[in-house]
C-alpha cells in the first residue's frame, strides 16, 4: 500500500495555480514537447496516466492519438478532468487493471515524491504492454545543489514539496528487473523552474533554454528528465 498520496496534491486548484501565467504555461509547453519527443516513433493505442488528476497529460496524449484513462489514489483526483476522461481510484501501486493491460503507461510529477518507487516503477512496468514513460529530476544537473538550494526555491515558489533526485542509471536498473530498457530521455530545463517562475517566464530565460537545446546541453544536465522505456521481454 502506498504510504503517501502526492497525486492528491497535484490534482488541487491550488497546485494548478502553479502552472498560472506566462512561466507556467511556458513549463508546460516545454513538457508537452518533452513528452511528444519521447513518445516518437511510438504507435498510439491505450495509455493509462497513473497519478494524473493534475490533467497535465490528457490533452498532449489526445492530441497524439492515444486513448487515455487516468488513474488516482483517490476519487478527488478526478475532479479536475474533462468528463469523458475514464478515471479509476485505486492504490497507485496496486491498480485494478490486469498486467498488460496499456499499450503505454505514463506517469509526470509523481516519481520523486513517492519514497516506495521501486514497487510504483514495478508496477507501472506490469501494467505496460510495450512502453513506460515517466519524470525524474536528475542528478546529472543542478539539482545535485538541492540540499542546499531548496530553503530558496521554497521561498520562492511557497507550496514547493520534498523531492527524490535520481542517475539514469539507478533507474535503468531498476527497469531492467521488471523486464523493460530504455529507449530515450529527454532533458527538459538547464536553469532551475524556480526561476522561470520567480522571474516570471522571463524571455531572456527562454533564450538560455532555446540555446542550450541547441548546442544539446539540454540533453546532457537537463531536469526534469523525461524518460521512456520499452518492454524486453
Amino acid at each position: 500500500m502506498l504510504l503517501q498520496a502526492p497525486d492528491v496534491e497535484t490534482s488541487t486548484e491550488g497546485y494548478a495555480r502553479r502552472f498560472s501565467g506566462p512561466a507556467g504555461r511556458y513549463l508546460l509547453d516545454v513538457q508537452a514537447q518533452a513528452v511528444t519527443a519521447a513518445l516518437r516513433d511510438l504507435p498510439p493505442g491505450r495509455a493509462l496516466d497513473v497519478g494524473g488528476g493534475h490533467g497535465q497529460l490528457v490533452g498532449v496524449l489526445a492530441s497524439l492519438g492515444w486513448d487515455v484513462t487516468v488513474a488516482g489514489s483517490d476519487r478527488t483526483c478526478g475532479e479536475r478532468l474533462p468528463r469523458d476522461v475514464p478515471f479509476v481510484v485505486g492504490d497507485l501501486l496496486r491498480l485494478p487493471f490486469p498486467s498488460r493491460s496499456f499499450d503505454l503507461v505514463i506517469s509526470v510529477r509523481l516519481l520523486s515524491h513517492v519514497r516506495e518507487w521501486p514497487l510504483l516503477l514495478r508496477e507501472l512496468c506490469r501494467l505496460a504492454r510495450r512502453s513506460v514513460a515517466f519524470d525524474y529530476p536528475s542528478l546529472c544537473s543542478i539539482n545535485v545543489l538541492t540540499p542546499v538550494l531548496f530553503h530558496i526555491k521554497k521561498r520562492i515558489e511557497g507550496n514547493t514539496r520534498t523531492y527524490m533526485n535520481f542517475s539514469r542509471a539507478e533507474l535503468a536498473s531498476c527497469l531492467r528487473e521488471n523486464g523493460f530498457e530504455v529507449a530515450r530521455t529527454v532533458g527538459q530545463f538547464v536553469l532551475p523552474m524556480g526561476v522561470h517562475r520567480a522571474l516570471r517566464g522571463a524571455k531572456a530565460l527562454r533564450l538560455i533554454e532555446s540555446g542550450a537545446r541547441a548546442v544539446r546541453l539540454t540533453d546532457l544536465v537537463g531536469s526534469p528528465v523525461l524518460l521512456r522505456a520499452d518492454r524486453a521481454f
